[in-house]
């Protein structure tokens, strides 16, 4: 009986959580827009580029792995069904972007730049969870180094572009767990202590912050920028998570009946690329489609402007 009713109560527990849907379910339509998502071969990214392309948009799927990317590409397109791109409507094409590489974020930017009249939507969303340490090509301890400064860049790369096809829109993917995170600037790399929690969140704080910059900075240009959490999702993110074996039933029973799947988690990003309801809108904090409250860290306009100064150096956008 009690398994029963636990089955029951988790089951009404999902069809309560799965009511909510975006712009998608509204009929928004994305026809004549480019749309960029980073990280868009799998979990949240695949979610929103399937849904975005659902709704007749050009999708740019910027990914790392461009066998892994292609293959996604072509489920996508098959679950979306072949006459969106033959009425003229959406359109998939993958092009390589590892963020762990300025190399490869200049180049990716070089031929979007190249080869793309317009873009309206910029949705910064790949990343990396609680890795072990280790660095990026051009020595950043690799989750600040891809979650931050690997966007920082792509951003400011393509902010020209976005301008020029305004009004547009940048997303940014962070997390719930950026309260947790500090801006030690005494140790952005982490190479006087690393711990691999702190140092997620710490990446996610400096979302937060960049996207409340860029905000400001952008006032005027009628390009928006807003930052955003999905919640608790079940992807490939938690790869570098160990969970006991004998723990991982459990663990998996629980994260069927209260994790979001991913198209649940990436309702937000959709909704902030896509929704009338946010034209005009930026500098703002969203969950579950909806404005939500900082803590004053996050707010902080003096920290987000001394970040912003030492990513463009990092980057190589200053000398």
């Amino acid at each position: 009986a009690l398994a029963v009713g636990g089955g029951l109560l988790l089951a009404a527990w999902r069809w309560l959580r799965g009511a909510v849907r975006a712009a998608a379910e509204a009929g928004a339509s994305m026809r004549g827009k480019t749309v960029i998502i980073t990280g868009a071969n799998s979990g949240l990214g695949r979610a929103a580029a399937t849904e975005l392309l659902r709704m007749r948009a050009r999708v740019i799927m910027g990914c790392r792995d461009r066998a892994r990317a292609e293959r996604a590409a072509r489920e996508i397109r098959a679950e979306v069904g072949e006459p969106a791109e033959a009425e003229g409507g959406g359109e998939l094409v993958v092009r390589e972007l590892d963020l762990a590489s300025l190399r490869s974020i200049r180049a990716f930017c070089h031929r979007v730049l190249q080869e793309e009249p317009r873009l309206d939507v910029l949705i910064n969303n790949a990343g990396i969870f609680q890795c072990p340490y280790m660095k990026t090509e051009d020595g950043f301890e690799m989750q600040f180094g891809v979650n931050h400064l690997g966007h920082f860049l792509l951003t400011n790369l393509l902010l020209g572009l976005l301008k020029n096809s305004a009004p547009s829109r940048i997303v940014v993917v962070s997390s719930k767990l950026y309260k947790y995170g500090e801006i030690n600037f005494e140790d952005l790399n982490s190479e006087i202590s690393y711990n691999k929690s702190f140092c997620y969140s710490r990446s996610k704080l400096a979302n937060i912050l960049f996207a409340r910059e860029l905000a400001r900075r952008l006032e005027g240009t009628g390009v928006t920028v807003n930052s955003l959490h999905p919640g608790i999702v079940r992807t490939n993110l938690g790869r570098y998570v160990n969970i006991p074996l004998l723990a991982k039933p459990l663990f998996n029973l629980v994260s069927w009946a209260f994790f979001k799947t991913p198209l649940e988690g990436a309702q937000t990003s959709i909704y902030l690329a896509s929704s009338p309801d946010v034209e005009g809108v930026s500098g703002k904090y969203f969950g579950d489609c909806k404005e939500e409250e900082l803590l004053p860290k996050a707010m902080d306009d003096l920290l987000a402007r001394k970040l912003w100064d030492i990513s463009e150096v990092m980057v190589g956008l200053l000398k």
